[in-house]
């Protein structure tokens, strides 16, 4: 009897290849019989295990990442955010290429709320995954990216009392 965990990544897989518009003999035709759909079926039923390596081969096929294939809970798929604060000086200052989206990304927001202190900007946690996906990273990622380069703001009550 296949276990909670296995029926629940199984419903992610289904529900993957579904929202594809595929069957599971479209899956096969698809893969040229890379993914036979005997197999992707009992995947799909959790009435089988599947490995690591071939769930990321999977995911590959269905052209996601592993962590949309695991299902809600797993500790995975959403990396929880808040909102960071961005040192403008140090950023508009830095010469990284490294940094040239998030500085663009940065004046936009400005112009956008019409904030032009020139000082500090409170990114929010969409805008944080956004930028993520742009330097093709998570946003923990980023903020590490962002921290090495110092223009995190670690604690904005600390830069304004300055």
């Amino acid at each position: 009897m296949p276990s909670e965990y296995a029926k629940s990544l199984g419903a992610r897989l289904r529900s993957i290849r579904q929202q594809q518009g595929l069957s599971l003999q479209g899956v096969e035709e698809k893969s040229n019989g890379r993914w036979k759909a005997v197999v992707v079926g009992s995947y799909e039923r959790g009435d089988r295990a599947v490995t690591v390596s071939r769930l990321a081969e999977l995911a590959d096929f269905y052209r996601v990442p592993v962590a949309e294939l695991l299902p809600d809970g797993s500790g995975v798929r959403h990396e929880p955010t808040s909102k960071i604060v961005l040192d403008l000086e140090r950023l508009y200052d830095e010469v990284s290429e490294d940094l040239a989206y998030v500085a663009r990304y940065a004046r936009a927001i400005q112009q956008q709320r019409g904030d032009y202190n020139g000082r500090v900007l409170s990114i929010r946690a969409d805008d944080l995954r956004a930028l993520a996906i742009v330097y093709d990273a998570s946003p923990s990622g980023l903020i590490e990216r962002l921290t090495e380069h110092g223009v995190l703001v670690a604690d904005p009550r600390a830069f304004f009392a300055s």
